[in-house]
């Protein structure tokens, strides 16, 4: 669902309380902290909690940097239930997301800094943007920091901090703060990196378990009792929903569980009719109720049937 398509569906509802944050001081004054530049904020929300949430129609960048965020927030369609601590959400402008003002107060602990497309216009900073997919709506996880990463990144917002408050708004200093914002986009990308590589890690040792399942599942002669294995087995049996697998598969893989399930059952059919078995045999070994079954998924898999496999 497009972002402006989004913002469209909660106008409709006539219901939604939505904060256009046009410009970076928007959501200082709704934070109540001090305006500092014409295009950027910088929040320490410890100074100023409680404070209350807000749904957010972005027209700014933003980094929120926290130990604790409000349970159930919106990005974009999606809710996000477990956010994590000292962690950071990326928002680029056309984006929707935050939680709607209910009145309730919150106490939070850490950085928000947002800033206008204005200040990082025809600098090598605004071609780099492109480089981040933390900031795309279709990257909904948060990063994650380590204690090493909060503090440096929480100390360089500090400085940064100090600059606005200590120096007029000249060219120099916007050159500081472009410099102060690359490091920091950097310590994120590079937590992005670290975090993709270790999800990368995890899937490969969950294809690697859902293809061990199958084999055993065929060692065990569970095809003769329970029939062909399925995708919501083989998820339950990895601890996960079949929804959340069939998308983590997809993603890993480019194809589904099930074609793969599929695929495995006929090159195991492969290997029977290669052994001597006829159709029929390898039908019921493999776990089919009727040889018609096992020669339609055959042919949809290889484009050739059982029989014209073995007359070449």
């Amino acid at each position: 669902m497009l972002p402006i398509l989004q913002i469209l569906l909660y106008f409709c509802s006539g219901m939604r309380k939505i904060l256009r944050v046009d410009n970076p001081n928007v959501y200082a004054r709704h934070t109540g902290s001090p305006e500092l530049h014409p295009l950027l904020s910088i929040i320490c929300y410890d100074e100023v909690s409680p404070v209350r949430s807000s749904l957010n129609d972005y027209g700014v960048y933003g980094l929120f940097i926290q130990r604790n965020f409000p349970g159930n927030l919106s990005y974009g369609s999606l809710m996000m239930h477990d956010v994590g601590e000292t962690s950071i959400i990326a928002v680029a402008p056309g984006q929707l997301g935050g939680k709607e003002d209910d009145g309730e107060l919150f106490m939070l602990s850490g950085w928000a800094v947002l800033w206008s497309p204005e200040l990082i216009h025809n600098t090598d900073l605004e071609a780099r943007m492109r480089h981040f997919p933390f900031f795309s709506y279709f990257y909904t996880e948060t990063l994650k920091m380590n204690p090493s990463e909060w503090t440096t990144i929480t100390q360089l917002l500090s400085l940064m901090r100090q600059e606005l408050v200590h120096n007029d708004d000249t060219a120099a200093l916007r050159s500081v703060l472009l410099g102060f914002l690359r490091l920091i986009l950097e310590y994120c990308h590079r937590i992005y990196q670290r975090q993709l590589s270790e999800e990368n890690k995890a899937t490969a040792d969950i294809l690697k378990r859902f293809h061990a399942l199958l084999e055993h599942y065929y060692f065990e002669g569970r095809q003769h009792r329970q029939g062909l294995p399925t995708v919501a087995y083989c998820a339950s049996e990895l601890n996960y929903s079949s929804h959340y697998f069939g998308d983590m598969f997809r993603k890993a893989t480019g194809t589904t569980a099930i074609h793969y399930i599929h695929t495995y059952i006929v090159n195991i059919g492969k290997s029977l009719l290669m052994q001597g078995h006829n159709i029929s045999e390898t039908s019921r070994m493999l776990g089919f109720e009727f040889p018609h079954h096992f020669t339609r998924l055959f042919k949809k898999i290889t484009g050739t049937t059982p029989s014209e496999f073995l007359g070449r």
